[in-house]
C-alpha cells in the first residue's frame, strides 16, 4: 500500500498484515508471555474469587470440591499440578486457591531455584497451610528437584553431612504446605516429581463467549466504554487466550481514546487491529510469515523446525511453544514424522488476507 494511502486511512505509523517480505514480526503483541505491562494491571484485572474467574469450569468445579474437602477435614490441600498453553490463567488459579484456603501465597519460578539452598531457604520459611507456587516447574534443576521429593511427600528436607564412611542423613522437618506447580511443558516434568502431585489438572483455550466475558469484566476495571460487538472483535482474534484478550483491550482502547470517539465497538477494534497487523483470524505478522515461509520456501512442506526458525531468523523454542499450538489447533499447519506441512486452510488464509489487502489498496 503507498505511505499517502495508508496515512490517509488510518495515519501514519500503521501497519497492514504483511503480504511479502517478514521485516515487521520484531515485536508480538500476540505472545502469550508477560510483559511489564501485563505485570501492571494484571494485579487489577485477575479475578479475585472463583466467582468472578471465568471459563476452565470443570477445572474450577474440582479444585472446589478438593478445597471444601480439605478444609472440612482440617488438612492441607494436595498439591497441585496446572499444565497448558501459556496465558490461560495458571497463576490466576493458583492465588484463588490459597484465598480460599485462607493461606499466604508464595510465588517462585523455576530458574529462579538454582541451587538447594535458594529451595531451603523457601521451605523453612513456610507457615502451616501456606501456598508454595512455583511457575516453570519444568525449568528445576534436577538437583533441586531431588530436594523438593521428600518435602512434598514426608514434609521434610534430608541434609547429607560428612563423607564416605562417615555420611549421615539428617532430616529437617516442615510444617505441611501445599505446592502449586505451573507448566506449559509437561512431558518435560520427570515421572517422580508429576506422581507427587495428588491433582492434576489441563488448561485449555478458551471460546470466544468467555472471551467476551473476559473483555467486558476488564474494560468494567479499567473504565472503559465498550459494546458487546466490540468486545466480540476483541475476543474472537485473542487466540483462546486471555492475557491477550486483555493486552489487545488496552490497544484498542489506546486507539480508540486516540483516534475515535473513546468508545470501542466492532468498527473502531477492527481498525485498532488492523494497525497491530492482527487479522481476522488472530494470526499477526509471524503466525503468517511461518506460514508462508512453509508455503513458499519450502513448497508446503514437510520441512523441519529448524529450518524454519533458520529462515525466520527466530529461536526454534519460539516457534514451537508460542506459535504452532495455535496453527495446529486451527488446523493450518499438521506436524508429521517429516516435518510441518501446511493445510489447503493455510493455503486460503494466506490467500485471503493478500486479496483483502489488494481490494483495499483499489478502493482507497
Amino acid at each position: 500500500m503507498p505511505e499517502e494511502t495508508r496515512r490517509r486511512l488510518l495515519g501514519p505509523e500503521h501497519v497492514l498484515p504483511a503480504t511479502d517480505g517478514e521485516d515487521e514480526i520484531a515485536a508480538r503483541l500476540l505472545a502469550p508471555d508477560d510483559t511489564l505491562e501485563d505485570e501492571i494491571y494484571g494485579a487489577s484485572l485477575r479475578p479475585r474469587t472463583f466467582d468472578e474467574y471465568v471459563g476452565q469450569r470443570k477445572v474450577v468445579d474440582n479444585l472446589r470440591i478438593a478445597i471444601d474437602a480439605a478444609k472440612g477435614r482440617g488438612e492441607v490441600l494436595e498439591h497441585v499440578l496446572f499444565y497448558g498453553p501459556p496465558g490461560l490463567g495458571k497463576t490466576t488459579l493458583a492465588s484463588l486457591i490459597a484465598r480460599e484456603l485462607n493461606a499466604n501465597f508464595r510465588p517462585t519460578s523455576g530458574p529462579t531455584l538454582e541451587k538447594p539452598k535458594d529451595l531451603v531457604g523457601i521451605l523453612t520459611s513456610l507457615e502451616a497451610g501456606d501456598v508454595l507456587f512455583i511457575d516453570e516447574t519444568h525449568r528445576l534443576g534436577r538437583v533441586v528437584e531431588e530436594f523438593l521429593y521428600p518435602a512434598m511427600e514426608d514434609f521434610q528436607i534430608d541434609f547429607i553431612v560428612d563423607r564416605g564412611a562417615y555420611a549421615k542423613t539428617i532430616k529437617l522437618p516442615l510444617k505441611r504446605f501445599t505446592l502449586i506447580g505451573a507448566t506449559t511443558r509437561a512431558g518435560m516434568l520427570s515421572a517422580p516429581l508429576r506422581e507427587r502431585f495428588g491433582i492434576v489438572h489441563h488448561l485449555d483455550y478458551y471460546d470466544v463467549a468467555d472471551l467476551e466475558r473476559i473483555v467486558l469484566r476488564s474494560a468494567g476495571v479499567l473504565n472503559v466504554p465498550i459494546d458487546a460487538e466490540g468486545a466480540h472483535t476483541i475476543a474472537a482474534r485473542s487466540r483462546g487466550t486471555p492475557r491477550i484478550a486483555n493486552r489487545l483491550l488496552r490497544r484498542v482502547r489506546d486507539y480508540a481514546e486516540v483516534r475515535a470517539s473513546g468508545r470501542i465497538t466492532r468498527d473502531v477494534a477492527d481498525l485498532a487491529l488492523l494497525r497491530e497487523g492482527v487479522d481476522e483470524l488472530g494470526l499477526d505478522n509471524l503466525d503468517r510469515a511461518y506460514l508462508r515461509t512453509v508455503v513458499e520456501n519450502y513448497g508446503g512442506g514437510p520441512v523441519g523446525i529448524a529450518a524454519i526458525a533458520a529462515t525466520l531468523t527466530e529461536d526454534a523454542e519460539t516457534l514451537e511453544d508460542v506459535v504452532e499450538p495455535y496453527l495446529l489447533k486451527h488446523g493450518f499447519v499438521v506436524r508429521t514424522a517429516q516435518g510441518r506441512k501446511a493445510t489447503p486452510a493455510a493455503y486460503a488464509h494466506l490467500g485471503a488476507v493478500s486479496k483483502a489487502a489488494a481490494v483495499q489498496e483499489r478502493l482507497l
